[in-house]
């Protein structure tokens, strides 16, 4: 197997025709690297996601304030926001693996000292605060790191499985975290949440201290030079096949995949529910999340037209949702919408990746990881306050038709251009 070659889109050949679906579907398991990399992956989102429910509790316990809890939410997002960019920059021009030990090892500390503070009674809300902003400085180097290091450890032919195992990975730990945090919180309290998500980053540093380094297929580092940001900006400009997919992703993950906002509406004022009635909803996300995952990982190729169409149908079945009349029929149709809200993210991913130059790597993935999360700060106000005012279901209604709008615009675009990219992935 040969690594991309500079200076146009990669190129991955198909996966044999005799390939059974599951061998497909955790075909990069296969590659001893990434398989110890998954498997530290999972133990520390499965900590991280506990210690999200944990943090959240405290700051409400601590303040009495939902306000004070969505100032913690952009408190961790707000970074990435200001400086993702250059986080794509030190992922081209360092190691990914030095990089993620350095993340990991800080965010490790970080959850350790929140622990120590609230577990000997003396942490107040400035103290979240500012661990929640240290959490989003570091993934500032370590979302464009991680997205980066997945095709030096699988290689093109495998890199859209890749992509998609880790949604099943990201979906598996968003389950299991907040499942094991509320018991834990009402035991032993929020203290020891912090302190077990401490312990599960010593799994993922694990992780990277067993990769291979000979193993990995590293794209040549780059040197320290002026306009770095600019020429990745000029790269993606001069590749329609990237910028559709990042577009489409700004418009979608802004506003469609609010749900913590949404959803909270729907349980607390449409439905007349409460917590139960939440929790409910949010699994339903969570469990039509993974199924798509699953489903992405045995899919061979990343298209513009399933990127599109995707986007198209959550759009129209977000909208949908609307017109629920029951919290049942509504937790079904949610279950729809996270499948395709989750087949729609790993098909942009796989598409940016492949058709970025690996000496760009970084810097495209910056801007993409930019765009995924960084929009949150923008589209949560944004989204709270129609909901606010207008009603759960028009805050839903106009969020679907964002992406269905955002879909038909792209999707002509992309008509209208010479060819339609199609990449073939693992």
């Amino acid at each position: 197997m040969t690594a991309p070659s500079r200076g146009g889109p990669a190129e991955a050949a198909p996966a044999p025709a005799s390939a059974k679906p599951g061998s497909r579907m955790f075909a990069s398991l296969a590659v001893r690297n990434y398989r110890y990399f998954f498997f530290g992956q999972f133990i520390s989102n499965s900590g991280t996601w506990m210690q999200f429910v944990a943090q959240d509790w405290l700051v409400f316990h601590l303040t009495g304030s939902t306000f004070a809890v969505g100032v913690t939410t952009a408190l961790q997002f707000l970074p990435v926001l200001l400086l993702g960019l250059f986080g794509g920059v030190v992922a081209d021009r360092y190691p990914k693996r030095r990089i993620l030990l350095t993340t990991q090892g800080a965010m490790g500390l970080f959850a350790a000292a929140l622990a120590v503070l609230t577990l000997t009674d003396v942490v107040v809300v400035a103290h979240v605060y500012v661990f929640a902003f240290l959490l989003g400085l570091m993934n500032v180097f370590a979302n464009p790191a991680i997205q980066t290091f997945v095709p030096e450890m699988v290689g093109p032919e495998r890199v859209a499985n890749a992509v998609s195992l880790g949604a099943v990975n990201f979906q598996s730990a968003r389950l299991l975290g907040p499942a094991a945090a509320g018991p834990l919180i009402v035991v032993i309290g929020s203290g020891w949440a912090f302190a077990l998500n401490a312990l599960s980053y010593v799994a993922v540093i694990a992780s990277l201290l067993a990769v291979r380094a000979s193993e990995l297929r590293p794209a040549t580092p780059q040197r320290r030079e002026k306009g770095q940001i600019r020429a990745g900006l000029r790269h993606v400009r001069e590749h329609p096949e990237l910028i559709r997919p990042i577009v489409l992703v700004g418009f979608v993950c802004t506003f469609g995949f609010n749900f913590p906002t949404l959803l909270s509406g729907f349980a607390y004022n449409v439905f007349d529910g409460g917590a139960k009635e939440f929790g409910f909803l949010t699994t339903a996300v969570g469990l039509g999340a993974l199924a798509g995952a699953l489903m992405s990982a045995r899919r061979r190729s990343s298209r513009t037209v399933v990127l599109v169409g995707t986007a198209a149908a959550f759009g129209a079945l977000e909208a949908v949702t609307a017109l629920a009349p029951s919290v049942w029929l509504f937790g079904a149709l949610m279950v729809l919408v996270g499948l395709l809200s989750v087949t729609f993210s790993t098909t942009a991913n796989s598409l940016v990746q492949l058709h970025t130059d690996p000496a760009m790597r970084g810097r495209v993935m910056g801007l993409y990881m930019l765009v995924y999360t960084g929009g949150t700060p923008i589209g949560g106000p944004v989204v709270g306050w129609a909901v606010q005012h207008y009603g759960a279901r028009a805050g839903i209604l106009a969020c679907g038709l964002v992406a269905v709008a955002a879909a038909a615009i792209v999707g002509l675009i992309a008509l209208r251009a010479p060819r339609a990219g199609a990449v073939a992935g693992g």
